[in-house]
Protein backbone atom coordinates (compact mmCIF):
# COMPACT_ATOMS: atom_id res chain seq x y z
CA UNK A 1 0.00 0.00 0.00
CA UNK A 2 1.45 3.36 -0.94
CA UNK A 3 2.30 6.25 1.52
CA UNK A 4 -0.72 8.25 -0.23
CA UNK A 5 -3.30 5.36 0.51
CA UNK A 6 -1.66 4.65 4.30
CA UNK A 7 -2.53 8.43 4.82
CA UNK A 8 -6.09 8.27 3.31
CA UNK A 9 -6.95 4.92 5.32
CA UNK A 10 -5.74 6.64 8.50
CA UNK A 11 -7.87 9.85 7.87
CA UNK A 12 -10.92 7.44 7.03
CA UNK A 13 -10.10 5.54 10.45
CA UNK A 14 -10.04 8.85 12.23
CA UNK A 15 -13.39 9.93 11.07
CA UNK A 16 -14.69 6.57 12.04
CA UNK A 17 -13.75 7.41 15.48
CA UNK A 18 -14.98 10.91 15.63
CA UNK A 19 -18.47 9.49 14.39
CA UNK A 20 -18.58 6.88 16.88
CA UNK A 21 -16.95 9.57 19.88
CA UNK A 22 -13.83 7.64 20.47
CA UNK A 23 -11.65 10.95 19.44
CA UNK A 24 -12.82 14.46 20.27
CA UNK A 25 -14.83 16.41 17.52
CA UNK A 26 -12.90 19.54 17.57
CA UNK A 27 -13.68 20.68 14.12
CA UNK A 28 -17.05 20.24 14.50
CA UNK A 29 -17.26 17.30 11.09
CA UNK A 30 -20.77 16.99 11.25
CA UNK A 31 -22.22 13.69 10.48
CA UNK A 32 -26.17 12.40 8.31
CA UNK A 33 -28.10 9.05 8.28
CA UNK A 34 -29.58 8.58 5.00
CA UNK A 35 -31.57 4.90 4.98
CA UNK A 36 -30.33 4.10 1.10
CA UNK A 37 -26.94 6.01 1.28
CA UNK A 38 -25.84 5.25 4.73
CA UNK A 39 -23.98 7.47 7.42
CA UNK A 40 -22.29 10.46 5.06
CA UNK A 41 -20.46 13.12 6.14
CA UNK A 42 -21.04 16.71 5.42
CA UNK A 43 -18.52 18.45 3.58
CA UNK A 44 -17.84 22.41 3.94
CA UNK A 45 -18.17 24.54 1.30
CA UNK A 46 -15.30 27.14 0.61
CA UNK A 47 -15.83 30.83 -0.11
CA UNK A 48 -15.27 31.07 -4.03
CA UNK A 49 -14.09 34.89 -2.83
CA UNK A 50 -10.66 34.24 -0.82
CA UNK A 51 -7.83 33.91 -2.87
CA UNK A 52 -7.02 30.29 -5.12
CA UNK A 53 -3.80 29.34 -2.92
CA UNK A 54 -6.04 29.90 0.14
CA UNK A 55 -9.18 27.50 -1.39
CA UNK A 56 -6.51 25.15 -2.22
CA UNK A 57 -5.31 25.11 0.84
CA UNK A 58 -8.88 24.61 2.34
CA UNK A 59 -9.65 21.58 0.33
CA UNK A 60 -6.73 19.71 1.19
CA UNK A 61 -7.51 20.61 4.75
CA UNK A 62 -8.92 17.44 7.10
CA UNK A 63 -12.01 19.07 8.07
CA UNK A 64 -12.93 19.14 4.22
CA UNK A 65 -10.74 15.90 2.72
CA UNK A 66 -11.98 13.69 6.10
CA UNK A 67 -15.55 13.94 5.33
CA UNK A 68 -14.70 13.50 1.05
CA UNK A 69 -12.99 10.07 1.70
CA UNK A 70 -15.79 9.21 4.15
CA UNK A 71 -18.04 9.59 1.93
CA UNK A 72 -16.46 7.38 -0.97
CA UNK A 73 -16.05 4.45 1.36
CA UNK A 74 -18.81 1.84 0.38
CA UNK A 75 -22.02 2.20 2.89
CA UNK A 76 -21.92 -1.15 4.58
CA UNK A 77 -18.23 -0.48 5.91
CA UNK A 78 -19.16 3.13 6.76
CA UNK A 79 -22.21 1.30 9.11
CA UNK A 80 -19.60 -0.87 11.09
CA UNK A 81 -19.89 -0.22 14.84
CA UNK A 82 -16.95 -2.42 16.32
CA UNK A 83 -13.24 -0.55 15.55
CA UNK A 84 -11.38 -3.75 15.04
CA UNK A 85 -14.43 -5.08 13.02
CA UNK A 86 -14.06 -1.76 10.41
CA UNK A 87 -10.40 -1.85 10.02
CA UNK A 88 -10.55 -5.37 8.02
CA UNK A 89 -13.43 -4.37 5.65
CA UNK A 90 -11.57 -0.83 5.30
CA UNK A 91 -8.26 -2.35 4.19
CA UNK A 92 -9.71 -5.01 1.91
CA UNK A 93 -11.55 -2.30 0.13
CA UNK A 94 -8.53 -0.39 -0.32
CA UNK A 95 -6.71 -3.15 -1.33
CA UNK A 96 -8.81 -3.68 -3.95
CA UNK A 97 -8.58 -0.62 -5.59
CA UNK A 98 -5.71 0.16 -7.72
CA UNK A 99 -2.76 1.89 -6.21
CA UNK A 100 -0.24 3.28 -8.77
CA UNK A 101 1.43 6.37 -7.03
CA UNK A 102 3.06 8.75 -9.77
CA UNK A 103 6.66 7.81 -10.46
CA UNK A 104 9.15 10.50 -11.06
CA UNK A 105 9.50 11.47 -14.82
CA UNK A 106 5.93 9.71 -15.71
CA UNK A 107 2.65 11.57 -16.13
CA UNK A 108 0.19 9.54 -13.84
CA UNK A 109 -2.59 8.90 -14.99
CA UNK A 110 -4.22 10.37 -11.53
CA UNK A 111 -2.98 11.59 -7.99
CA UNK A 112 -3.91 8.10 -7.24
CA UNK A 113 -6.14 9.31 -4.30
CA UNK A 114 -9.31 6.83 -3.73
CA UNK A 115 -11.26 10.28 -4.73
CA UNK A 116 -9.54 10.33 -8.09
CA UNK A 117 -9.91 6.39 -8.46
CA UNK A 118 -14.13 6.77 -7.40
CA UNK A 119 -14.31 9.09 -10.65
CA UNK A 120 -12.82 6.86 -12.78
CA UNK A 121 -14.89 4.06 -11.29
CA UNK A 122 -18.42 5.84 -11.56
CA UNK A 123 -20.38 2.84 -12.18
CA UNK A 124 -20.65 2.17 -8.64
CA UNK A 125 -18.55 -0.07 -5.67
CA UNK A 126 -20.12 -2.66 -5.47
CA UNK A 127 -20.18 -3.97 -8.60
CA UNK A 128 -17.65 -2.23 -10.31
CA UNK A 129 -14.68 -3.21 -8.00
CA UNK A 130 -13.08 -5.59 -11.43
CA UNK A 131 -14.31 -2.68 -13.93
CA UNK A 132 -12.28 -0.36 -11.79
CA UNK A 133 -9.31 -2.48 -12.29
CA UNK A 134 -9.73 -3.08 -15.92
CA UNK A 135 -10.03 0.91 -16.70
CA UNK A 136 -7.43 1.88 -14.30
CA UNK A 137 -5.36 -0.59 -16.23
CA UNK A 138 -6.85 0.74 -19.65
CA UNK A 139 -5.55 4.02 -18.98
CA UNK A 140 -1.97 3.44 -17.55
CA UNK A 141 -1.90 1.43 -21.26
CA UNK A 142 -2.77 4.17 -22.81
CA UNK A 143 -0.75 6.97 -20.72
CA UNK A 144 2.21 4.36 -21.28
CA UNK A 145 2.59 4.28 -24.43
Amino acid sequence: MSLQRRRERYIVMHMWKILHGVTSNDLDVQFTSNPRLGILAKVPSVRKKSALAHQTLYENSFSVMGPKLWNCIPSNIRAITKHESFKHPLTKFLLALPDKPPIRSFTPPNSNSILDWRSICSLGWSATLMACRVSANLIIGIIGR
